[in-house]
């Protein structure tokens, strides 16, 4: 029996092994909590534990009979336990010289019998034990019972560290462990309302381009200083996670207040912002949640924190807690995405509406624009200004064009049988312009409906040109030499780069609805749209005024000598039979060619 703590190197060791399972001051898990409970019934013994041989306390992992997690380590018989590596039976405390003294012998026990737990290395952790408050002998199976116990504890042990439990890279707790450990709060703490905190050391393109110049390994090398610099931050009392490949994850101290402990956070992240916790420049943010263990499972957990810290990317300090009506919001956008493919392909979700544009000198329509809309069979009616910025940054960019594309051609070609001579308007994505045989596919689709180039009008805003400038202008170059009319959409909005507008092949330029509503509130703005118009003008561009809606802003567009116009005061966008019943009232000569030839 030894009585002084294990000092030197070996212990020093194996107090190193401890800590890198990174079990101690773990919340409980049932895993270990079945072993426990099974040692209880087979010894029929009120106490059972499984017992961590710290520097200075015997920590529970597991403790059935017990109320309190820790006792201190001296004379503690889990102690000897670790340091032997042996079974130790005391088969009544009181009657030993040495532990009758002890925390347990004053708190009444009598009876104690561990098994170690030993690593393949060799290094005692701890105990498996049981305790009774009534002397006892054992024999040779319940020993033998007792070592397979402790055997089931250092395999479960050496399961969670070798599967997926433990980051390679950190060291730290991975994932799996961070998740398992959440589901063990809500068996301890069920309705304890607790907070947790996400770091995100950087945006993805930051350690793709880092990476790229600096090579992989070093891209490891700041994941470890963030983990050593954390790790520090937080003390050895806390417990940090590696929840990605650049993510950190730990739980605030328990009962500290939201309303506090944010603010702390967000003063401690101003200060870093700079250099970040790598010492690089690189964008880090924290997300926060709270969140009670009953009620909210581990996996929703780390979803809000996603969603947290991807929120506190465009927030001023870059940090930012949980909330439920941003992620309702993101979530909403996620399944339009989902759920657009599918409404291409049903038939009845998705249609055209057309807005005319009607010649300002004349009064006449000179054309329509082709706007998408979508009737969600279970949202309902989804505004294009939320899902058409969505589907323009995903992959069926390109196939919404393509059906907007066929339907107005289709439609013209049936306009153009009735003898309406309507130049289609449809709006252009960015993608589009990426695709390498868009210009040729175009020109497939006017053979395809019998029309002639000059019936379709290609709408291109200013920021999907500059995306990729060369590209686009390749693009519209064939399109142009085709015979199809491009027009410069949402102008004035963009990057207003008086070079490319020189060096487009565009035909006209349509002025955003933001300058045309602002006409009526004084000189300087009427001076920036006069000036937008005359620019246009001697560089050989038709002007449409986009967002007309009263007569004074339309006689001023006049005035300015502005081509066309466009808004709610000609008419809101119509739907396919509307369109034609609206433009025989606005132009009364105007009849479909059947009727003309009565």
């Amino acid at each position: 029996m030894s009585g002084n703590l294990h000092t030197g190197r070996f212990e020093e060791e194996r107090l190193i092994a401890l800590q890198q399972l990174d079990l101690l001051d773990t919340p409980p898990s049932e895993s270990f909590d079945r072993i426990t409970r099974m040692a209880s019934q087979i010894f029929n013994l009120p106490i059972s534990a499984v017992s961590l041989t710290d520097r200075d306390r015997q920590w529970f992992k597991s403790r059935v009979g017990v109320e309190h997690c820790s006792i201190p380590r001296e004379k503690a018989p889990c102690g000897q336990v670790a340091e032997t590596a042996d079974v130790l039976v005391i088969p009544d405390i009181q009657e030993d010289a040495w532990y009758a003294d002890s925390v347990l012998g004053r708190s009444g026990i009598r009876f104690y019998a561990g098994a170690p737990l030993v690593t393949r290395e060799g290094y005692g952790l701890g105990a498996l034990c049981v305790l009774g408050t009534e002397p006892r002998s054992v024999n040779e199976s319940e020993v033998a019972a007792l070592k397979d116990l402790a055997a089931m504890v250092m395999a479960q042990i050496e399961l969670q560290h070798a599967f997926g439990r433990v980051d390679p890279l950190s060291g730290l707790p991975s994932r799996n462990q961070f998740l398992d450990d959440l589901a063990d709060l809500a068996a301890e703490h069920p309705d304890e309302a607790r907070l947790v905190v996400l770091v995100d050391l950087a945006r993805p393109e930051q350690i793709s381009d880092y990476a790229r110049v600096m090579g992989p390994g070093r891209v490891d090398d700041l994941v470890r200083d963030a983990a050593r610099q954390l790790r520090g931050l937080l003390g050895s009392d806390r417990r940090l996670y590696h929840t990605a490949a650049t993510q950190f994850a730990f739980l605030a101290p328990r009962g500290v207040r939201r309303d506090e402990y944010v603010p702390r956070l967000a003063d401690g992240h101003r200060r870093e912002r700079q250099l970040s916790m790598t010492g690089t420049l690189l964008t880090s943010a924290i997300g926060v949640a709270v969140f009670t263990p009953r009620s909210t499972g581990p996996q929703d957990v780390l979803r809000a924190l996603y969603s947290a810290v991807q929120d506190a990317r465009s927030s001023p300090d870059l940090v930012s807690v949980y909330s439920p009506v941003a992620d309702e919001a993101y979530q909403r956008r996620y399944r339009l995405l989902q759920d657009f493919g599918p409404a291409l392909l049903a038939g009845d979700q998705l249609r055209l509406v057309f807005q005319p544009r009607i010649d300002l000198p004349t009064g006449r329509c000179v054309g329509a624009e082709a706007l998408l809309r979508w009737s969600h069979p279970d949202l309902g009616p989804v505004s294009p200004g939320e899902f058409v910025p969505v589907i323009e940054h995903s992959p069926h960019a390109q196939a919404m064009t393509a059906f907007v594309l066929e339907t107005a051609l289709a439609q013209a070609r049936r306009w153009r049988e009735d003898g309406y001579e309507i130049v289609i308007s449809v709006n252009v994505s960015a993608a589009n312009l990426h695709e390498a045989d868009f210009g040729r596919s175009v020109q497939d689709a006017f053979r395809r409906h019998g029309l002639e180039p000059e019936r379709l009008e290609l709408e291109v805003t200013e920021s999907a040109i500059m995306q990729d400038a060369a590209q686009a202008r390749r693009q519209l170059d064939e399109l142009a030499a085709a015979g199809v009319r491009l027009a410069i959409d949402d102008f004035g909005t963009g990057y207003s780069s008086l070079a490319y507008l020189q060096d487009l092949p565009a035909h006209v330029v349509k002025i955003d609805r933001s300058f045309v509503l602002k006409l009526d509130e004084g000189d300087r703005e009427s001076s920036l749209v006069r000036s937008m118009i005359g620019l246009s003008h001697d560089l050989g561009y038709r002007v449409v005024a986009e967002g007309v809606e009263t007569v004074e802003a339309a006689h001023r567009l006049l005035s300015m000598r502005c081509d066309e116009g466009q808004g709610y005061l000609f008419a809101r966008p119509l739907e396919v039979g509307q369109f034609a019943t609206w433009l025989q009232e606005h132009e009364p000569g105007t009849r479909p060619a059947a009727e003309r030839n009565v």
